[in-house]
């Protein structure tokens, strides 16, 4: 499945947060988004998502605009995984992942049998079975994201969409899911994710967009855009960018000024 954004605005109410942003994520492509806080990244996911109307241009999915499908029709093509998620409610894990069937579901349907077991299959995909029984609201708040991302597996999407997926994970976890974020790709599945860490940018993404002051600085991939001028355009601060030996992967490290510390 294709999605495109066709010169999007975005924002809330009043405030204008960029605009002018055009890009297309194809089947099986993997799309980092990268930028400062700020930078409105989380605004124009809300906005792909149809959860924010686009104060201007339009959004398509397959060549349909998505103004046109009702949120059934877009939640069994795209899935959103958010930066966090406050629990209110015991729920365990497994009734949290098991929600993302829920617009698979008929109105006023309970979830089947092949529910449930898509549900568990999402739990073992990412090492979560031995949670399944746990208060959601007692576990932490890395194991929080890795069952909302389980949740979102459930909801066997098109278009995965993933908000700084590895933002409060611990290094073997962050690992994991870029893992299996590249195993999505594979089977087909597009990815578009943001994420604060160029050497993630450099592990698991096809093509990245560079968001700075509401609007896209630049577009292409990792190896082209990810320079050190552009890193220090973007976060103020300087970065070499090398391989490391033995490997064909670039990496990031920032250069680091103790005298303003």
């Amino acid at each position: 499945m294709r999605l495109d954004l066709q010169n999007i605005g975005f924002g809330y109410g009043a405030r204008t947060v960029g605009s002018g942003v055009t890009l297309t994520v194809g089947e099986g492509e993997v799309l980092a988004l990268l930028g400062p806080n700020g930078a409105g990244k989380t605004t124009l996911f809300k906005t792909m998502l149809g959860l924010l109307p686009p104060k201007e241009g339009e959004v398509r999915l397959d060549g349909v605009p998505l103004a046109g499908l009702s949120r059934t029709e877009r939640a069994r093509m795209i899935a959103y995984v958010p930066q966090a998620h406050a629990a209110l409610f015991p729920f365990t894990v497994r009734d949290v992942v098991l929600m993302g069937r829920a617009a698979r579901l008929a109105p006023f349907a309970a979830p089947a049998k092949r529910d449930r077991e898509i549900a568990s299959q999402a739990l073992d995909r990412l090492g979560m079975a031995h949670l399944a029984t746990r208060p959601y609201t007692e576990i932490s708040g890395g194991e929080r994201q890795m069952a909302l991302i389980a949740r979102a597996l459930a909801q066997e999407p098109k278009i995965l969409v993933m908000d700084e997926p590895s933002a409060s994970l611990d290094y073997g976890n962050q690992m994991r899911v870029l893992s299996h974020i590249r195993r999505l790709a594979v089977e087909g599945i597009s990815v578009i994710l943001s994420t604060h860490n160029p050497d993630h940018v450099f592990m698991v993404a096809d093509r990245v967009a560079l968001l700075h002051d509401g609007a896209l600085a630049a577009l292409g991939r990792p190896n082209d855009v990810l320079t050190s001028e552009r890193l220090k355009q973007l976060y103020d601060i300087d970065v070499v960018i090398g391989v490391l030996p033995g490997s064909d992967t670039l990496v990031c490290s920032p250069r680091l000024n103790l005298g303003e510390v």
